[in-house]
This record gives structure tokens, sequence and C-alpha cells, in this order.
């Protein structure tokens, strides 16, 4: 795997697990909700989001293109948000001394 999970996130929703970044860094400094819930968040937002995304992207019209949408978009959205969680962690460890 040459370049992670970023190889299987859609191109137009990179700025989603930017976005998503942003938004864990919101809910940490504002003391909003505890540590260990906001992995689980921006899991559920990812989701949301990305499903939004492909339903506007092309609106399914049959069964099996509304499975296959929420599959998609179900799929993008928790890449996403690993890709966020997995950047801010990457950050947050290169600061620390061995």
């Amino acid at each position: 795997m040459e370049n992670g999970l970023m190889e299987f996130i859609h191109p137009e929703l990179v700025i989603l697990a930017a976005a998503l970044m942003a938004l864990g860094k919101m809910l940490k400094q504002a003391a909003v909700v505890k540590d260990k819930r906001i992995p689980l968040l921006l899991g559920l937002a990812g989701v949301v989001l990305a499903i939004v995304w492909s339903i506007a992207e092309r609106p399914p019209k049959t069964a099996e293109e509304w499975l296959g949408t929420l599959f998609s978009g179900t799929a993008q959205g928790i890449l996403c948000a690993a890709t966020a969680v997995y950047g801010h962690q990457i950050i947050k460890q290169s600061g620390k001394k061995d």
C-alpha cells in the first residue's frame, strides 16, 4: 500500500478527512465531549456527510442503487474518519520525545 488509506478515498472526499480532523480538534479544545468519544463522533459525522455527498453526486433511483450508495458512503465516511484520527495521532506522536 503506497499511500495507505488515502488511496481508497474518492479524491472529492479528501477534504472531508481534513474537515473531520478540524472538527475533532474543535471538540477536543471545547471539552464538550470526552476524548474517547471523539473518534466515534467523527466516524458518525463522516458517514453521514459521505452518504449525503454520494446521494448528491449520483441520485439513486432503484433499491440496488440505494444500497450501493449507502454502502459506498458508509465506507468512504469510515475511511475519512480513520484518516483524520490517524493523521491527528501522527502529529501528536511526532511531538513526543522518545
